[in-house]
């Protein structure tokens, strides 16, 4: 069948030049429409369950709402983890569901388990499914501040709220956008009980006559000769004055008003029970948190937002400024995406330099680089139909491939070149056509079958179904994609062009090769006049290095992920539980100064406890401070040491910084923010905290681990409410109306809205905070009895202090508590381990509690095993295919000694990179298999292709021989490939090459000892244990091609 193609290629190459050029144009045009981001979609398709639960504790919360919505999740279709959080008045449940299930049908999956739950849930909650978005689609942090002393913390919320987000949300491509900081607007109506007393009203009139002040109705229409007009009752309130001037209805006898302005006090003010708030370099902001639909270019939609944001602050008033570069994930996406080009370019300069230098050409140099381009862009075709986007993952793949891109070009063409000279010089000379077509079949066995090796060890990247095989997936189709492609270029285009442009050239008349050429033919001469005298004393030294090199692995430090340089920085601080709003913004605005001291640090943008709108159920003691970083000479781990350094002058305050991407990813990994997570699982809260105590402990006892933190579950003080039963059947108050009485007076009560415009406010009503700040005050709360009387809510409850749970954690239907950490300074995998034993030594857990081990420890294990596992069966298929190409287990056995030759390599360069292995480091070791073995592939069938095609003997010069006329493709195709690496290798650090650099560091040590021994070792195994195989796969061959080649059969006439 290739015979056949590269026949019709020749037969028609004015058309395969012309579709080729045809489809390199189409492919650039589909890479301008390719969406960008900075990694894969790496989240798991979640859907969360958002459910308020007014006024419940955290345990009723656990029970009435959660564990039910929990229940109906587990068990649904491709459902992996079910994880939430009861907090007051709050329930978050998180359903994750397979990496390949489609969102919305997960999204039909929870509503229909939802529905059969429903009545089961209190009547006044209601479960409501969050936006689609996804925990990696928060692209952007946008500030507002006000200089000007008018404007207020309320007028900027307003704008942030009504202004701004209103008009992002209408941006395509934005899924959600949470505010948090500043005042949230309301219309408040403060009653004073001493007043409703003295009045002799209840609390409850109050409340209807708020509603009733803000109603507007239709009177239906009237009708004037032939039209119609409608009539509107228009009673909505206003303004403040409006509000305070609403009468109640009264029973006194004289006949005056009641107002509300009379027994209330009524003002515009914020949310009593305030839950978050936000700060930007130590001063008061507002912040929106803005959130990408899945599958949108975060780059091209960052634009857009920030063109949306300027014409948005032309309209504010003067004194407010927005900012933009508080987090804005597309600068890591632009910088990465732009190394990663820097490198592709790069290295094609460095392959195209090494072709010419061995080639001396212009024209069989730009041959063999067509290569590149076509290859690339045929890629980018199979990206647009298979949805991948364009981030440092496919660019990675191609990088790692563009040296290798032109290796069938490469092989192809010095044949074609050299069978070209040859011919030249025959006293009969063969059409140039002819010359071509004979030259690319010698090789094409070759080229296909090695081919076909380099994509069979990639099959265990393509088994890993965690965040690592999201991450390498991409990279592993680029890779593949782009060599197969390369593969059909040199069967197809590469003999076109070489009909075009090589026949003719003045150079085929020099039967001479290049200088450099003849010199490193000459050494390698020497080199194997050398081995084949002391041939087993270098076998044996080749075999005692690898084992050296192999002694040396277990001692390797593991790890998930090559550490990011995002260029920004999320400092997680966490007061005690129970610390107030305002001592938690006062510590944090000290924090931002602290970290501002740090002169890498650009800007700090603070937010504290949760957004209305965040899915995270965070309490006000908690602060997360976003840094934007300035480029420095420091190294990350200088810089972090000395942020960590700033924040230990707090005391009594924990922290954990990391970088928003990694954050996120760890996040997935374990729903934890964190590298490492000690998971404890058990029933009883107490015992969870003890536990967790003593897991923190044990942790602070091993080096290298930092930003120890354990969940805040704890107990807070709380005020309990509790009814007297005989006293409410006394009074004749149900004791659902003594709660719902307290829960108004207590909490508030939203009873109406204010329209402004289109904006809407809710208008409150609550007692003041003078009758409700202390437990005494509580108990004075009047409330009405059926018989009018009005007395206290002491009379009718127990009103007392005591603790309870801040919240309560769950996942897989278990209670949990975590403890988490980052490593610095040492390897991950090394640490926890250390960790696991300390742990069993020293925390003894009672029956029916346990503890796992989550985050980028867990995931690099199981990838690590996985990819272990599999190797094997892509050993034997490479060994399979091998055999099915030869006929022959010993040079199926002999190619394959490639791999520990090129494994010498691969491991000093582990070393020189600091003796730490990590996933990336393992795709690096699966690629450089493939390459490996293609070299031992070209050199051996060529041997054989001189015994069988041109009569040599199985002789030490036909080795010689075979060798030097494959040294000069093999040598070129490693050089492509190693050289072409070099820029991955040399900017380690740099945003989109921290993750491909151990993948490159691997390849380029492998391939140099591979092909320095694979020229030396492979022929001297060849000359040792070759004999019998070769000569019984010639056997017979000579004569018959001696006849072939006084009488050949012309393809072209």
């Amino acid at each position: 069948m290739f015979d056949w193609i590269i026949r019709f290629s020749l037969r028609n190459r004015l058309f395969v030049v012309a579709f080729a050029a045809l489809l390199a144009a189409y492919g650039g045009y589909i890479l301008t429409k390719l969406p960008v981001d900075v990694f894969p979609d790496l989240n798991r398709p979640t859907v969360t369950i958002f459910t308020e639960a007014g006024g419940l504790a955290p345990e009723e919360v656990e029970a009435l709402v959660t564990f039910p919505i929990e229940s109906a999740m587990n068990g649904a279709a491709t459902v992996q983890r079910v994880r939430s959080v009861s907090s007051v008045g709050l329930s978050i449940v998180f359903v994750e569901f397979g990496f390949k299930q489609d969102i919305y049908v997960a999204r039909q999956i929870v509503t229909e388990r939802l529905q059969q739950v429903s009545e089961q849930l209190p009547p006044t909650t209601r479960p409501v499914l969050t936006p689609i978005s996804s925990i990696m689609g928060e692209i952007m942090l946008v500030g507002l501040t006000g200089d000007n002393p008018e404007v207020t913390p309320m007028d900027l919320r307003t704008i942030a709220d009504w202004q701004i987000r209103q008009r992002l949300l209408s941006v395509p491509g934005i899924s959600q956008i949470a505010v948090i900081g500043g005042e949230l607007k309301q219309y408040q109506v403060l009653v004073d009980p001493f007043k409703l007393r003295n009045f002799n009203i209840s609390l409850h009139d109050v409340e209807e006559a708020t509603k009733n002040a803000n109603v507007n109705s239709t009177g239906g229409f009237i009708l004037r000769q032939h039209t119609e007009q409608l009539v509107r009752n228009l009673a909505r309130i206003n303004d403040l004055d409006d509000l305070k001037r609403s009468v109640i209805p009264t029973d006194r006898k004289d006949g005056i008003a009641l107002t509300l302005g009379q027994v209330a006090d009524v003002r515009l003010g914020g949310p009593l029970a305030k839950r978050g708030d936000a700060g930007l370099d130590g001063k008061a902001a507002v912040i929106l948190t803005v959130q990408k639909q899945p599958g949108t270019d975060t780059v091209k939609l960052t634009h857009q937002v920030e063109r949306e944001l300027q014409n948005i602050e032309e309209g504010l008033p003067p004194g407010v400024k927005i900012h933009s570069g508080i987090f804005r994930q597309s600068t890591f996406i632009e910088n990465a995406i732009r190394n990663v080009e820097e490198a592709l370019r790069d290295g094609a300069i460095l392959v195209a330099i090494i072709l010419f230098i061995f080639l001396l050409n212009f024209r069989t140099t730009l041959i063999t680089l067509t290569a590149i381009p076509l290859s690339m862009l045929v890629t980018v075709l199979v990206f647009r139909y298979f949805k991948i986007s364009i981030n440092t993952m496919t660019l990675g793949g191609l990088a790692v491939a563009i040296g290798e891109l032109v290796d069938d070009a490469i092989v192809d063409v010095e044949n074609v070149f050299r069978r070209l000279r040859e011919n030249r010089h025959l006293a009969n000379p063969l059409p140039p056509l002819e010359v071509i077509y004979r030259a690319s079949s010698e090789v094409r066995n070759s080229i296909v079958y090695a081919t076909i090796i380099v994509v069979l060890v990639f099959i265990p990247l393509f088994a890993l179904s965690g965040i690592e095989g999201q991450i390498f997936a991409p990279l592993g189709i680029a890779y593949i994609t782009s060599i197969i492609a390369s593969l059909i270029v040199s069967l197809t285009v590469t003999p076109a062009l070489c009909s075009y442009l090589l026949p003719k050239m003045k150079r085929m008349a020099d039967a001479k090769d290049s200088w450099l050429v003849r010199g490193i033919k000459a050494l390698e001469a020497k080199v194997l006049a050398i081995g084949f005298r002391f041939s087993s004393l270098v076998l044996v030294a080749a075999t005692l290095v690898f084992l050296a090199a192999l002694a040396t692995v277990p001692f390797f430090g593991r790890e998930f992920l090559p550490p990011f340089n995002e260029g920004s920085l999320t400092i997680n601080l966490f007061l005690p539980v129970g610390s107030s709003l305002a001592e938690s913004n006062l510590i944090a605005k000290l924090a931002e100064k602290l970290v501002l001291q740090v002169p890498e640090v650009k800007q700090a943008g603070r937010r504290t406890g949760r957004a209305e709108l965040d899915e995270h159920a965070e309490g006000v003691h908690y602060n997360e401070i976003d840094t934007e970083l300035r480029a420095s000479s420091r190294g990350r781990e200088e810089i972090l040491n000395d942020i960590r350094a700033k924040l230990d002058q707090i005391p009594g305050v924990a922290s954990s910084i990391g970088q928003p991407i990694s954050h996120r990813i760890d996040h997935v990994l374990s729903g934890v923010r964190a590298q490492v997570a000690v998971k404890v699982f058990g029933q009883d809260l107490a015992v969870l905290r003890a536990k967790a105590a003593e897991v923190e402990a044990a942790m602070k006892t091993i080096r290298g681990m930092a930003d120890i933190f354990t969940e805040p579950q704890v107990l807070i003080p709380q005020v309990h409410v509790r009814v007297d039963r005989d006293q409410a059947q006394r009074y004749g108050v149900m004791a659902g109306e003594v709660a719902d009485y307290a829960e108004l007076a207590m909490q508030g009560k939203t009873v109406s809205q204010v329209l402004e415009g289109s904006r809407t406010f809710d208008v409150v009503l609550r007692l003041t905070d003078l009758a409700r700040n202390d437990v005494d005050a509580i108990r004075q709360i009047p409330v009405d009895t059926s018989s009018g009387v009005v007395v206290p809510l002491g009379q009718l409850a127990h009103v007392e202090e005591a603790k309870g749970p801040n919240q309560i954690n769950r996942e897989d239907v278990q209670r949990r508590i975590y403890v988490a950490a980052n490593v610095s300074g040492r390897d991950l995998v090394g640490a926890v381990q250390e960790l696991q034993r300390v742990i069993a030594e020293k925390v003894e857990l009672p029956p029916g509690y346990y503890i796992t081990y989550g985050g980028q420890f867990e995931s690099q294990a199981a990838a690590s095993r996985l990819i272990s596992f599999l190797s094997v069966f892509s050993l034997v298929g490479m060994f399979v295919v091998l055999y099915a190409h030869f006929k022959s287990a010993m040079f199926a056995v002999q190619i394959m000694l490639n791999i520990p030759m090129a494994l010498i390599g691969s491991i000093a360069g582990i070393w020189l990179m600091g003796g730490t292995m990590s996933i990336a480091t393992l795709v690096g070791l699966i690629t450089l298999a493939g390459i490996a073995a293609r070299n031992g592939i070209m050199m051996i069938s060529h041997y054989l292709h001189l015994m069988k095609e041109e009569g040599e003997s199985f002789t030490q010069q036909m080795i010689v021989r075979g060798t030097q006329e494959r040294l000069v493709p093999v040598l070129m195709t490693a050089l492509t490939a190693g050289l072409a690496l070099v820029p991955l290798i040399l900017a380690a650090g740099q945003p989109g090459r921290e993750i491909l650099h151990p993948v490159a560091v691997v390849i380029f040590s492998g391939i140099f000892t591979s092909t320095l021994l694979d020229f030396i070792v492979t022929p001297l195994v060849f000359w040792r244990f070759g004999r019998a195989s070769a000569e019984r796969l010639t056997r017979g061959s000579a004569g018959s091609n001696a006849q072939k080649q006084t009488a050949p059969e012309p393809a072209f006439a």
